[in-house]
């Protein structure tokens, strides 16, 4: 249970995080879709961008408290927030095009179904410590 927990305070802090880089993405996406009319999902995958930088920051300093050369983790990383803004535009591209359903609507969805897979990927592989 005690590894269990850990990963639970771990992915709470990966949330809380992702939180911060959330508001990041979504201040860039409805800046970009209510005053300059970009196409929302074009604006989400732009803020997608911002809140991964965000993340990036925050996640390699406070919640794995990584020691990785910069240089690995965050190609590691934006690898994961690549495919992790692929997940986020089909979904929004399916949610916004062929539904009725308001973007933002769509944008919470998708963010919980990324939220999942960057917590699981990063910490598998992006910042897992491996021993010798």
């Amino acid at each position: 249970m005690g590894k269990n927990k850990g990963t639970i305070a771990q992915f709470l802090m990966f949330a809380g995080i992702g939180a911060i880089g959330t508001i990041g993405h979504y201040t860039t996406l409805i800046v970009l879709v209510q005053f300059w009319r970009v196409d929302p999902v074009v604006a989400s995958s732009f803020g997608f961008i911002v809140g991964a930088v965000i993340n990036y920051i925050l996640n390699y300093q406070f919640t794995f408290q990584s020691d990785k050369r910069h240089s690995e983790a965050i190609t590691k990383f934006f690898i994961v927030a690549g495919i992790g803004a692929g997940i986020n535009g089909l979904i929004m591209y399916i949610g916004v095009e062929n539904t009725n359903i308001n973007y933002m609507l769509v944008q919470i969805f998708a963010t919980g179904i990324v939220l999942l897979w960057n917590f699981i990927v990063n910490k598998l592989w992006t910042f897992a410590h491996h021993e010798a």
